[in-house]
C-alpha cells in the first residue's frame, strides 16, 4: 500500500519531489499511525461491503472502519456481524498477492463482539487490522483491550485498537482531568496495541443539543475545541508518551459522488486552481479544508470521514510541501545537533533548531507517508490529480 499509488506514475513523477513510500500491516506503529490518513466509515450492514472495500481502495482510500455501532440500529447489530463476517471472507477469498486493501477496523458495541468476530472469521481475520473501542474511559476501555489481546492471542497475529474519545465524563469540565487521567492509563498499559486515538465530536456536540454549520469548523465551537485542546495536551504529546489523535469527523456533503465539473474531473492537474476553489467553496468544502488545516495546526493528524468525497481533500492536504521538507531536513542535518538558529532557505523564516525538532521530525514522518511536492505544486494540483474519473 502507498498513497497516491492510484495514480498513473507520470502523474506522481510530476507531482511529487519525494513519493509515498510503501507501508504495509508489518510496518512501524508510528508510519501506520499517520498513514491512516481519511479513514472512511461504512455501515457493517451494507450489502455489497466486500465491492465497496474494493471501489475505495481504487480511489485511494488507504483505511477504513466497518462500523457495528452507531451506524446502524440496535436491531440491525446481528445481522450486521453476519453481513461482516460474510463480507470480509469474500474479499479474503479474492484476494490475491497483488491485491491492495485498505487498513480495515471494525467498530465494536461490546468488549465480547472482538474475540467473537475474530473466530468467526476465521482465515479471513488476516485481513483485519483491528478495532475501534466506543465512548473509550478507563473503566469501559480496559475491557476491550483485554479482549483485543485474548482476540490477538487466538489469531497469532497483531491486531490494533482506536479508542473513540466521546464520553459524557470527558466532555464535562468537572471530570474531564480525572477522566483523561484515566485514559492515559489505559491507553499506557496497552501502548503496543494503541494505533490512534479518534475524537468523537458529533457526541460532544449531542451533550448540549448542537451542531455545527457547514461553514465553521470544530474550533468555532468553543465547549468542543476546548476538549481537543485538552485530550492534546495529555495525549498528544511529543515527547515520546503521547499518541496519534485523529481529527473529528466533517458531517457534511452532497448526496452524489459528482462533486466537481466533469471538465476538471478529466483535466490535466495543472491550470485549474481558481476554478476548482470556487467549485470547493460552492458545494459546501471550504469549511471541511479550513478545518482539515485547523487540525494539523492543534496537533491532530488524520480525519475520520463519512462520504468519500472527502477522502481525496484529506490527503492533498496531507502532502508535505516543498517548503516545509526544506525547513524540517535542514533542521534535523547533524551537524545541527548543537541547536542554534538558521534562515529558511526560502528566506522568510527562522528556524530554531531545538524548539523546531519535534516538529522537523513529524513533518518528515508525514513526508514518508504522503510524500512531498514539487517545488510549485500545491494543494489544488494534488486534490485535482486525485480526484475519480468523471
Amino acid at each position: 500500500m502507498r498513497h497516491f499509488g492510484h495514480l498513473a506514475p507520470d502523474i506522481r513523477k510530476a507531482l511529487f519531489h519525494q513519493e509515498p513510500v510503501d507501508f504495509t500491516l508489518d510496518s512501524p506503529t508510528r508510519t501506520l499511525a499517520v498513514a491512516l490518513g481519511a479513514t472512511l466509515y461504512s455501515p457493517a450492514t451494507r450489502p455489497r461491503l466486500a465491492a465497496d472495500i474494493r471501489k475505495q481502495a481504487g480511489r485511494g482510500v488507504m483505511s477504513m472502519v466497518l462500523c457495528l455501532e452507531d451506524s446502524i440500529g440496535d436491531a440491525d447489530v446481528e445481522a450486521g456481524e453476519e453481513n461482516l463476517v460474510r463480507q470480509l471472507s469474500l474479499l479474503d477469498e479474492a484476494a490475491t498477492a497483488d491485491t491492495d486493501l485498505p487498513l480495515l477496523f471494525i467498530r465494536v458495541r461490546e468488549p465480547g463482539q472482538i474475540p467473537d468476530l475474530v473466530r468467526r472469521m476465521g482465515p479471513a481475520a488476516r485481513i483485519l487490522s483491528g478495532f475501534v473501542l466506543p465512548k473509550f474511559t478507563e473503566e469501559r476501555g480496559v475491557p476491550f483491550l483485554e479482549a483485543l489481546a485474548a482476540a490477538e492471542a487466538a489469531c497469532g497475529r497483531r491486531l490494533f485498537a482506536m479508542p473513540v474519545l466521546e464520553s459524557p465524563q470527558l466532555l464535562h469540565l468537572e471530570s474531564r482531568a480525572e477522566t483523561l487521567q484515566g485514559i492515559a492509563r489505559a491507553v499506557g498499559a496497552y501502548r503496543e496495541r494503541v494505533l490512534a486515538l479518534r475524537l468523537g465530536v458529533t457526541d460532544f456536540c449531542s451533550a448540549y443539543g448542537l451542531r455545527r454549520a457547514p461553514d465553521m469548523t470544530a474550533y468555532d465551537v468553543h465547549i468542543v475545541a476546548s476538549v481537543i485542546s485538552d485530550v492534546v495536551n495529555v495525549l498528544g504529546r511529543a515527547d515520546g508518551t503521547g499518541f496519534t489523535v485523529t481529527g473529528p469527523v466533517w458531517e457534511y456533503f452532497r448526496l452524489h459522488e459528482r462533486m466537481f465539473k466533469p471538465q476538471l474531473r478529466r483535466s490535466p492537474f495543472l491550470g485549474q486552481a481558481e476554478e476548482l476553489r470556487a467549485e470547493l467553496i460552492e458545494h459546501d468544502m471550504d469549511g471541511l479544508l479550513r478545518e482539515i488545516e485547523l487540525d494539523r495546526a492543534n496537533g491532530l493528524q488524520g480525519k475520520t470521514c463519512i462520504h468519500p468525497s472527502h477522502v481525496a481533500p484529506v490527503h492533498a492536504l496531507s502532502v508535505v510541501s516543498h517548503e516545509e521538507f526544506s525547513d524540517a531536513a535542514d533542521i534535523l542535518r547533524p551537524e545541527r545537533g548543537d541547536g542554534g538558529v538558521l534562515r529558511s532557505a526560502y528566506t522568510n523564516k527562522m528556524n530554531e533548531v531545538k524548539p523546531h525538532r519535534a516538529w522537523a521530525e513529524r513533518t518528515l514522518l508525514r513526508a514518508e507517508a504522503f510524500g512531498v511536492a514539487r517545488e510549485g505544486v500545491g494543494f489544488v494540483e494534488l486534490l485535482t490529480a486525485s480526484l475519480p474519473p468523471a
